[in-house]
């Protein structure tokens, strides 16, 4: 990979991060996530549902606590973005099949995407224990399949393949890998940050600003902004958009789980290698490489389309969710203290603020009448009380 960028930046000159991080992420042949994607205890990073099944079935219940809310559709799509191994689904899925009674009427059908060959390999075998069919063809999906809990699962490259219908979105730690582009305020004014090769060591690669504005400085950098070193994801603020603008035509939400801020930090761009952090220039195509997500951004990118709730932190959406109650009634039913250790070290990485609990946020997208009734403006006194938004009530309380 290191060797594919050198011959690309002596042939065209220094490259945007986001070009950066593309490549050494998705590239076809040499990128991380399509070589390996090393999520999971041997990998290089590990996942809130890779700890405790519990973050899964909580999110599970606050699809299913939203669907009722909505006055129960008779149709539901989740549709996963970056599903990783497949373990947050599997555990959502446990869900819908203990709540089986109440779902009974309801169409539920699965929609992951998902650009990795090796990723989606693994999601098959953990949800429907490798049973699948390629290239199916009334679909624009690559791949179906049934779970073991009997629903049906297709598979994408994109989210625009994904068949329009109500559906309810999740996007966990997906966000944080979208490219970014990284700008510097100079006595010159804003400058982009570039990739290029080092002169002193033509084998490594270093960060250099553009001795001009680029397209990318002028198209993305607000003018009332204060910070003097900003990143921005316009992918991120694309995919918002899609997805803002399918909830308000068909119904659903969107729950977005990550890293992230509301437009307040400046360089989040880092590396994960075997849990520990890496040089982000550094053999590229070996490591992880991350930003954190600017929730601030998200929402105006959803230009109004949607209600917004959120950032609020993993810790307070968890508690708000009933991990506690949860907790309890796992440890009262495990039989060994081995179990009951791993219950409770699995809960500390989740909620700590120091670990999991303050660095992850919860953020979601919901149709403007799950908050306001539309009616409401003229006679105040007529309806009922909209039922809270799960994981997020105690913010509409203050």
């Amino acid at each position: 990979m290191l060797r594919h960028l050198a011959r690309k930046l002596r042939a065209s000159g220094p490259v945007t991060v986001a070009e950066y991080m593309r490549e050494a992420l998705t590239n076809p042949g040499q990128g991380y996530y399509t070589r390996r994607g090393g999520v999971g205890e041997s990998g290089d990073f590990i996942t809130s549902p890779e700890i405790s099944q519990v973050f899964g079935e909580l999110i599970g219940i606050w699809y299913i606590s939203e669907w009722m809310a909505m006055g129960k559709p008779n149709t539901f799509q989740l549709v996963e973005l970056g599903p990783g191994r497949g373990t947050l689904t599997d555990d959502i899925l446990r869900v819908f099949k203990q709540l089986a009674s109440v779902l009974s009427k309801c169409d539920v059908s699965v929609h992951l995407v998902e650009v990795s060959p090796k990723l989606s390999e693994i999601q098959a075998v953990m949800l429907t224990g490798g049973k699948v069919q390629p290239n199916p063809e009334d679909k624009s999906a690559y791949m179906k399949g049934i779970s073991k809990t009997g629903i049906p699962i297709f598979w994408y490259r994109d989210i625009q393949d994904v068949p329009s219908g109500y559906s309810f979105y999740l996007a966990h730690e997906f966000f944080d890998a979208l490219p970014i582009h990284k700008f510097q305020r100079t006595e010159k004014g804003w400058r982009e940050v570039l990739v290029d090769i080092d002169p002193e060591a033509p084998d490594q690669l270093r960060f250099v600003l553009s001795p001009s504005r680029t397209p990318a400085t002028q198209n993305f950098i607000q003018p009332e902004e204060t910070r003097d070193h900003v990143e921005v994801c316009p992918e991120a603020g694309v995919i918002v958009q899609r997805l803002a603008s399918r909830i308000e035509k068909d119904g659903g939400a969107a729950l977005i789980a990550d890293y992230g801020h509301d437009g307040t930090k400046t360089d989040t761009f880092r590396g994960f290698q075997n849990h520990k952090l890496h040089d982000v220039l550094r053999a590229p195509g070996t490591a992880d490489l991350t930003a954190d997500v600017d929730f601030s951004y998200l929402r105006k990118m959803a230009q109004g389309r949607t209600a917004t709730l959120g950032p609020i932190k993993q810790r307070e959406f968890l508690k708000n969710m009933g991990i506690d109650l949860r907790l309890q009634v796992l440890l009262q039913n495990s039989g060994d203290t081995a179990t009951r250790e791993q219950l409770l070290h699995s809960y500390d990485m989740l909620m700590n603020p120091e670990k999991m609990g303050d660095c992850f946020n919860f953020f979601a997208l919901l149709p403007h009448h799950r908050l306001v009734h539309p009616d409401k403006k003229d006679k105040p006194e007529s309806k009922s009380p909209l039922p809270p938004v799960a994981g997020f009530n105690e913010l509409l309380l203050k």
